[in-house]
């Protein structure tokens, strides 16, 4: 049995979001820990040939609905953005030079500040300035933080990140894997939970 919970989420998802208020605490109880992955989903649905969601007509008005329900379901604020998706590499780019430099705690950090920042309060964070101001809200330092999503290292570790995604079957965000075990979706969190709690099944 591995003691880690791997989590795959991508700053532009909501059941990222929802799932990450989560992910946690039920890796708490049962003495788990939690390895997060900041991808890019347009990495992961070019590999599938899949696109978001949203994209297809027939089933945008649902999703966004469902979004906002999902999240009154957990009892989980939520606000929708003025405009979704968006890309996110920047705020992706900021939680590896994190990871890289501070470690897992600072990069778990920026990924809740960053998901409560775009769907609680509707910070745009594909713009730079928007991305600036979460860094000094966080305490960090704006400039490093801009110098670090501009760095070409810092770049080549998020593609690396898609490319090990991938290579893991990874193609949507929350993406987890337990034990070997591949869940996908905010969905999937009862059955994370019973097989945390009693093992395969």
């Amino acid at each position: 049995m591995d003691s880690v919970i791997d989590f795959w989420f991508d700053f532009s998802s909501p059941y990222s979001y929802i799932a990450n208020e989560w992910v946690d605490a039920v890796a708490a109880r049962h003495g788990r820990t939690v390895r997060r992955h900041a991808i890019l989903l347009g990495a992961t649905f070019q590999a599938a040939d899949l696109k978001p969601p949203v994209a297809y007509p027939l089933k945008r008005e649902y999703v966004l609905r469902d979004f906002a329900r999902s999240a009154r379901f957990e009892g989980l604020p939520y606000q929708p953005p003025a405009q979704f998706p968006i890309p996110t590499q920047n705020a992706a780019r900021v939680f590896w030079w994190l990871q890289d430099t501070q470690g897992a705690a600072a990069a778990a950090d920026w990924a809740r500040a960053g998901l409560r920042a775009m769907f609680t309060r509707g910070v745009p964070l594909h713009e730079s300035a928007a991305l600036k101001a979460l860094a000094v809200e966080q305490g960090l330092d704006a400039d490093a933080a801009e110098a670090a999503w501009n760095d070409p290292e810092v770049k080549a570790r998020l593609k690396r990140a898609n490319d090990e995604a991938i290579a893991a079957g990874v193609f949507g965000a929350p993406f987890f894997r337990v034990d070997g075990e591949p869940f996908w979706g905010n969905d999937r969190k009862a059955q994370i939970e019973r097989w945390l709690a009693s093992g395969p099944f």
